[in-house]
């Protein structure tokens, strides 16, 4: 069930659009504050399109489209005129809205920032990616975690960003952290079409949590995003998809968050977020609930290594044009970094 797109909420339920955006060219900051002003329309296009919606959420690169631009000119400042105008333009239309910009950071590459803004206008989730999409993008590592928040009618609203999704690590943290709707925006663009589509079932499923996630949509002259927006149900029931690859469709559906929290409690079979720290329970009292995974100890040990580490071939962006850098994570760029 997606209560038609959404036409028909039920008092339980959340609304949730997916913009599948026109993939944009943006080099200057004119192109910035252009197509800062689309997103804002669309804002609009969003609470016309359907009056019952919640939440209106926009792909990774919207405002900065999939150039891999760093340049200091057209980064954003979370206290910039870019924020400023998705603010206002969630209060002048009464919604929450998630947008994506590409940070300034003054002690290192800029980073990919997600950001969820209520109907007030007030920024209630701010996340930094956590898995650039290596060897491709130049982002700095995320350092914030994943925050969850109380979203829209009170649901637990978490969101990862594209290569993100891929880890089924992250979409595992966000429901271990109580998240019952993740979010994954991205720019993907067609090759990765299949595994765009079993990752995001297999998010919700693996977890008992609702997936919302949508990409760039259409050509900017040299890349051709997909759109494929796609809202799976806990189940991992594909509830609404966006196959056409329109630019600027909104795919819509309804969600249902008392539903993942009743499956959460009452579940016996593939209850997998509850079975996975508790082994055999049926054998054991409480179930085994040790660390019987080796990558995760020594992840944790600071000896994460591969059997076949020494052969793997790509290890820096060189391949795609960046220079191999040699500042550590967590150093800063700059030497006044910090002054």
């Amino acid at each position: 069930m997606n209560g038609l797109g959404g036409l028909n909420k039920s008092p339980n339920g959340v609304v949730i659009g997916l913009v599948q955006l026109q993939l944009p060219v943006v080099a200057t900051p004119d192109d910035l504050a252009a197509q800062t002003a689309r997103i804002v329309e669309m804002v609009g296009k969003a609470r016309r399109n359907l009056g019952t919606m919640d939440l209106v959420v926009f792909p990774e690169y919207a405002l900065h489209g999939l150039s891999m631009d760093t340049n200091p000119d057209i980064m954003c400042r979370m206290d910039g005129p870019e924020v400023a105008a998705f603010k206002k333009a969630c209060i002048d239309n009464r919604i929450w809205g998630c947008f994506s910009i590409m940070e300034y950071n003054p002690d290192g590459n800029p980073w990919n920032t997600g950001l969820v803004i209520d109907d007030q206008g007030e920024v209630k989730l701010y996340y930094r990616k956590l898995h650039p999409w290596v060897p491709v993008e130049p982002w700095e590592p995320g350092d914030l975690g994943i925050p969850v928040i109380e979203g829209p009618k009170g649901c637990k609203l978490a969101l990862i960003i594209c290569h993100d999704g891929m880890f089924p690590e992250m979409a595992r943290e966000c429901a271990y952290k109580g998240a019952e709707i993740m979010l994954r925006t991205a720019g993907y663009t067609a090759p990765i079409r299949d595994s765009w589509r079993f990752t995001n079932q297999a998010n919700a499923f693996q977890n008992l949590m609702v997936t919302a996630n949508v990409c760039m949509c259409g050509s900017d002259g040299s890349f051709d995003s997909m759109g494929e927006g796609m809202i799976v149900n806990f189940d991992g029931q594909v509830i609404a998809h966006g196959t056409t690859g329109r630019a600027d469709e909104i795919i819509t559906a309804e969600v249902r968050p008392d539903l993942v929290r009743e499956a959460r409690i009452h579940w016996g079979v593939e209850n997998n977020i509850y079975q996975f720290g508790h082994r055999g329970y049926v054998a054991v009292k409480g179930g085994a609930q040790d660390c019987p995974y080796t990558f995760m100890t020594d992840m944790v040990a600071g000896k994460y290594r591969l059997p076949w580490e020494d052969e793997v071939v790509h290890t820096d962006g060189t391949s795609c044009g960046f220079d191999a850098p040699t500042r550590v994570y967590g150093e800063k760029a700059h030497k006044d970094a910090a002054e």
